[in-house]
C-alpha cells in the first residue's frame, strides 16, 4: 500500500488504537484484540518495551490483509522513525511536530502525523508534507478546535487524540474530525489481561462511528 491509499485508509477505518503496554506479549494481544473487535488501524506507541518487535510481529501476522494498518507512535525522533518504518510501520505518529521526523518519513513515503496544538504548528507540519494532523491533547481543546482550524487550512485532515470517548467520539465527528486515536478507553483493560473487553470495547465503538459519513 503507497501513501497515498495508507491516508485513505486511515480516514475509511476512522478509529486508531493507541496502544501503549508493559510488555510485548500485552501490546499484541491487545493489538489483536482491537483487530477482532473492528478497529483494524494499529498505532504502536514506543513507550512500549521493544516497540519495534511488536510492528514487526504484528505485520507479519497480518501480511496480506490490507484492511490492516500498523503504524507507530510517540515518535520523538528521527532515529525512532527509521526504526519503526524498518520494522514495517505504515503510518508514524507524534505528539509533536518535528522537521527530522518529517524528513524522515518523506524519504521512505510513509504518511507523518504530528502533533500540535496551535496554528503556527499546524503550518509547520503542513509545510513539511504532512496531510493529516493530530490535534494533541484534544483534552484541552474545545470541541470547535478543529471547525477554527479548517477556516485558515481548509484542506486539512485532523486526528483527534486524547479525552476521545464513547460519549463524546462522534460529537467530535459532528465537528470536522477525520478520524480519531483511543488509548486508555479503549485498550485500558489489555493492561489486566482483559482482551475480551478489549474486543468489546473495539465493536461498541465501531457501531458508533459506522453511523458516520
Amino acid at each position: 500500500m503507497d501513501k497515498s491509499n495508507i491516508l485513505t485508509s486511515l480516514k475509511k477505518l476512522k478509529i486508531v488504537a493507541v496502544v501503549r503496554a508493559k510488555s510485548v506479549d500485552e501490546a499484541e494481544q491487545t493489538s489483536s484484540a482491537c483487530i477482532k473487535g473492528g478497529v483494524k488501524a494499529i498505532e504502536i506507541a514506543f513507550t512500549t518495551p521493544h516497540a519495534n518487535e511488536v510492528i514487526s510481529d504484528l505485520t507479519r501476522q497480518y501480511n496480506g490483509n490490507t484492511s490492516v494498518i500498523i503504524g507507530a507512535g510517540t515518535v520523538l525522533d528521527e532515529i525512532t522513525a527509521r526504526i519503526a518504518i524498518i520494522s514495517g510501520a505504515k503510518f508514524i505518529v507524534s505528539a509533536t511536530f518535528s522537521k527530522k521526523v518529517a524528513l524522515i518519513c518523506n524519504l521512505y513515503g510513509v504518511p507523518y502525523i504530528p502533533g500540535c496544538f496551535t496554528p503556527t504548528e499546524v503550518q509547520n507540519a503542513l509545510s513539511m508534507g504532512a496531510q493529516i494532523i493530530k490535534i494533541f491533547p484534544s483534552s484541552a481543546a474545545n470541541i470547535t478546535i478543529v471547525n477554527e482550524l479548517q477556516g485558515p487550512f481548509p484542506q486539512s485532515d485532523f486526528m483527534i487524540t486524547g479525552g476521545v470517548n464513547i460519549k463524546n467520539v462522534n460529537e467530535w465527528f459532528s465537528h470536522g474530525a477525520s478520524l480519531v486515536g483511543i488509548g486508555g478507553q479503549l485498550v485500558g483493560p489489555g493492561a489486566n489481561g482483559d482482551f475480551d473487553k478489549v474486543t468489546e470495547n473495539a465493536q461498541k465503538f465501531m457501531q458508533l462511528v459506522e453511523k458516520v459519513s
